[in-house]
């Protein structure tokens, strides 16, 4: 927890100080005095004094703020004569215009920086892979295969999800993917957009190749009779592999967190087995009696459907509502559809065969109801290789950087449009606690991914702040503009009226935020 803190820090922290940084610099470029200028809100933990400013480190981490002299339009009058040039009300809408948009420049300048030191370096990201694609996906008739490695979209090389979705309106027309090392080019023919919606919804949970018996001893699986390819998974197997002989070798240490297990290669069984699908690969096995490390059971709740069922650690699930179940991922989407309040699992339980009968919970998830039974699988699952980019060098840095963030920022702006417009849900955007669970995630994938994901937010940050709504950014733009066009001051009564209301949505949005959050985690 601690670490997961300091990394949230460190994340939010660089964005806050530019953010607040970019007021400060054009506010004293104009002659308005700084009174403070603060990390975080709250009660101050740390601050010293240097000229007319206070600078401070404030207890509650998730924003900050730059206080100006006179920066209060509803008492401008209340400001000596002889201190007016120093006041943020009384300078031109010019000057005010700036020191505003300082703000939310700087968020942009930062991603740009971020960017093209990324380019400039080379990165260290994970690879694109494709998870488990069956035969009715969009993917499978596009001639995708599962484990494919995507390499190029339309001929260009990608390195990055994000390289996908940024064809924005324009088409992928071809995906060329990485397969058993060599090249296959796809057809796609579909909007960038469209493409990557498609592709999330195909993770890269590949099961790693080991089997377990129905006296719970695990074997690894192998087309080589003389060793294991730990990065091999089953789905893959499966996918490439129409007639051969599978070699079965008993596993003689549990499976690690982190080091793939030993096996007794002098034990190995040979298997002759010809398959033309996946699911025939699996059930073929099911037949020779082994079946996929992640229908075991690895722990059950207590006191949930499975428990009072009489389902335990050790056990093995086969079927659901009497039929064949191939994989843990299959278990959970079938058990949506199964109407019956009760339901019939048939395990492997101490060496024997089971039936239990279980009564699912229903609780709703991200606006859905979902009907769980309490246990967790055992299995375990391919991680990623990564990938080294070459460097863009300086000027191809420079202007993919600023492509980059453009790119970025248009479609910060079509999300929130689409937010508004109800084709996105609500239930999609996060508070504190869902950015702080994916800087933990990026920092521990790659520290590229973390220095992305920071260029991200710090787009989403400055363009948020230039939403027309009081008490932010654009808010304050929003009234110079209206002075402009009135010729004059707005009223005192219309501004108090537009800043409560201001100020009530941005606190709806606040809770609805972490609401969501709580939902997710809680």
């Amino acid at each position: 927890m601690i670490e997961k803190v300091a990394i949230f820090i460190l994340f939010l922290g660089p964005l806050v100080f530019f953010h607040e940084l970019g007021h400060y610099f054009f506010a004293r470029l104009f002659g308005v005095r700084v009174e403070v200028f603060s990390l975080g809100f709250g009660p101050k933990i740390l601050k010293f004094i240097k000229g007319d400013t206070e600078y401070a480190v404030s207890a509650i981490p998730l924003g900050g703020y730059v206080k100006m002299y006179g920066d209060d339009p509803l008492n401008k009058d209340a400001v000596p004569e002889d201190q007016r040039k120093f006041s943020f009300t009384h300078k031109g809408k010019w000057a005010r215009f700036w020191i505003v948009m300082g703000g939310p420049l700087a968020n942009f300048i930062l991603a740009w920086v971020i960017f093209f030191s990324l380019f400039m370096s080379g990165e260290r990201l994970p690879e694109i892979k494709m998870g488990v694609i069956n035969n009715d996906s969009p993917l499978h008739q596009m001639g995708f295969m599962s484990g494919d490695v995507i390499k190029k979209v339309n001929g260009k090389t990608i390195y990055n999800p994000s390289d996908i979705a940024m064809e924005g309106e324009g088409v992928v027309k071809t995906v060329t993917v990485e397969r058993q090392n060599s090249m296959v080019q796809n057809t796609v023919n579909l909007p960038g957009e469209k493409f990557f919606e498609i592709l999330m919804d195909h993770p890269p949970l590949l099961r790693k190749p080991v089997v377990v018996d129905q006296k719970g001893q695990l074997y690894a699986v192998s087309f080589d009779p003389k060793m294991v390819d730990w990065k091999h998974s089953l789905d893959v197997m499966a996918t490439f592999q129409k007639s051969n002989v599978l070699y079965i070798f008993p596993l003689t240490e549990d499976f690690g967190e982190e080091a793939d297990p030993a096996y007794d290669v002098s034990k190995a069984q040979k298997i002759e087995i010809s398959f033309t699908s996946r699911e025939e690969f699996i059930s073929k096995l099911a037949d020779l009696g082994y079946r996929t490390m992640d229908l075991l059971v690895k722990d059950v709740n207590a006191k949930s459907p499975a428990f009072f069922a009489g389902m335990k650690k050790g056990d093995v699930i086969l079927t659901l509502d009497g039929k064949i179940v191939y994989s843990f991922e299959q278990l959970r989407k079938n058990l949506q559809d199964i109407p019956k309040p009760e339901v019939p699992i048939d395990i492997w339980s101490e060496g024997k065969i089971k039936t239990v009968k279980v009564v699912p919970d229903i609780q709703e998830q991200d606006g859905k109801k979902v009907k769980l039974i309490g246990v967790y699988s055992a299995g375990r699952f391919i991680g990623l290789d990564f990938v080294n980019t070459e460097s863009r060098g300086l000027i191809g840095s420079f202007t993919a950087a600023f492509s980059r963030t453009w790119d970025t920022m248009a479609k910060t702006v079509d999300g929130f449009f689409k937010l508004i417009t109800a084709k996105v849900s609500f239930k999609t955007i996060g508070g504190p606690l869902a950015i702080g669970k994916v800087a933990s995630d990026s920092f521990n994938t790659s520290i590229s991914y973390f220095f992305q994901l920071m260029a991200l937010i710090s787009v989403n940050l400055g363009v948020i702040n230039l939403f027309p709504i009081p008490v932010l950014d654009g808010g304050h733009i929003m009234f110079i503009f209206l002075e402009i066009l009135n010729r004059g001051p707005v009223s005192r009564r219309k501004m108090e009226i537009a800043q409560q209301l201001g100020l009530s949505i941005l606190l709806m949005l606040m809770v609805g935020a972490i609401f969501n959050d709580f939902s997710r985690f809680f």
